[in-house]
């Protein structure tokens, strides 16, 4: 019945009732059946589409319909604001993560350079996976983006800008900007397509001849993090515009004839249990480095976790000060590694060998080329150095590689052995 009415209700006024006992008869006035379609009541419609008929020598009651969708809105969004008030939930520090350093260099690698291309991570349950790419968020270094831009638009780079904020720029105005965070935008399973990508208002769009877009998550993850928990769960359609995004770095919405194109940069960053299924293959390529998570056997080490995870749970805010020196010192580490990043030199002959290993190992494509120059690079820099050595190479090849030697779906992901063996090699 509720949803029937919609989110109105129904009283009736005080003249209703001094009507009614001061009436000589003994009958009581009585109100007529409720009619749920469009309708008018004593010659007014009702917006809520209620009609009203009085019978027949029956005096007409003022009935008063009170819409309370606004009082109803306006308590949610009181304590919406109470709730955005608190403190928001603590994130567990990153220099507080005991153990797995492939997964923690991986990602401090694509924070360094984006254009790495992401990370897949693959390992047990309960390892600690989710944890360490949402503590990441403290670390990201800040980014200039076009004041009030949905596409968080670089104001120099015609890339990453947004198609307003590229015409407004060609004209030569000036853009206003501000320096933000790198934004880390949560892909969830149940995800729509829409919500993905964006959707178009048709309705004010035929209307008013307006292209009415509402962003979506690939929007907001412009220039930013995509992080994909469980993502080898992921449905097939979300799959596919992950991989058109990821190619082209643009998102094109296509709706009743009308087209929006935006740009979709991001980092990807996909986690799983490989228990749960594979990925597609197409997608797992689209990941730059690929890292294995196993499940700490020491006891020492387990109990250490424990204790540590203890005490966070018991005082976040405590045990997040507790860490805070060495936070800054990791966020400055990775500041001053993007920064120098473009002055860290590889010479051609490692380049060479790079390419070799790739070409016995007979990775298809050239993307394990390009990933493992880039990562070494990263990693140089990251050491504070400014030219690459084959130890920087080494570090990185094996998580560079190991995804892309796959050739039948049903096999499993290559440890790294081969291509440690491999690199051996080649570079001795």
């Amino acid at each position: 019945m509720a949803s029937l009415l919609g989110t109105s209700s129904i009283r009736a006024s005080p003249s209703l009732s001094s009507s009614s006992s001061s009436s000589s008869s003994s009958s009581t006035p009585s109100i007529s059946p409720i009619c749920f379609r469009p309708g008018r009541i004593c010659g007014r419609v009702l917006n809520a589409g209620i009609q009203i008929r009085p019978k027949k020598n029956r005096s007409r009651h003022h009935v008063s319909v009170m819409n309370v969708a606004t009082e109803i809105n306006s308590t949610e969004q009181q304590v919406g604001k109470f709730d955005s008030k608190k403190s928001a939930r603590p994130v567990y520090p990153f220099a507080a993560i005991v153990g797995q350093d492939e997964m923690k260099l991986c990602l401090l690698l694509n924070v360094i350079d984006p254009k790495i291309g992401g990370v897949m991570i693959m390992g047990d349950r309960g390892t600690g996976k989710s944890t360490t790419v949402r503590s990441l968020v403290d670390l990201l270094p800040e980014i200039t983006v076009v004041a009030g831009d949905p596409y968080n638009s670089d104001p120099l780079d015609p890339e990453f800008m947004g198609v307003e904020v590229r015409e407004r720029v060609e004209r030569g105005e000036q853009v206003p900007v501000i320096a933000t965070k790198i934004n880390m935008v949560d892909l969830p399973l149940g995800a729509t397509e829409d919500r993905v990508c964006g959707t178009i208002d048709i309705e004010k769009a035929l209307t008013e001849g307006v292209k009415a877009f509402e962003p979506g998550l690939l929007a907001k993850a412009n220039r930013g993090i995509l992080y994909v928990d469980e993502v080898n769960l992921l449905d097939d359609h979300l799959v596919d515009v992950l991989l058109d995004s990821a190619a082209s770095g643009w998102n094109t919405v296509e709706r009743e004839g009308i087209s929006i194109s935006h740009p979709a940069r991001f980092i990807l960053i996909g986690s799983g249990n490989p228990e749960e299924g594979e990925l597609r293959p197409q997608l797992l390529d689209r990941f730059g480095m690929h890292a294995q998570v196993g499940t700490v056997r020491d006891a020492e080490l387990r109990v250490k976790i424990v204790e540590e995870r203890a005490r966070f749970d018991s005082d976040p805010k405590e045990f997040r000060d507790t860490y805070k020196t060495e936070q800054d010192k990791l966020q400055d580490q990775i500041s001053n590694a993007r920064s120098c990043l473009s002055s860290v030199q590889i010479d051609r002959e490692l380049k060479v060998k790079i390419s070799k290993v790739c070409s016995e190992l007979n990775v298809d494509g050239l993307r394990g080329d390009i990933v493992t120059n880039r990562a070494a690079k990263a990693l140089a820099a990251l050491k504070g150095k400014d030219r690459v050595t084959a130890d920087d190479v080494a570090t990185v090849i094996p998580n560079c590689l190991r995804h892309r030697l796959r050739k039948d779906p049903l096999e499993s992901i290559d440890s790294g052995v081969l291509v440690s063996e491999k690199f051996a090699e080649v570079f001795s």
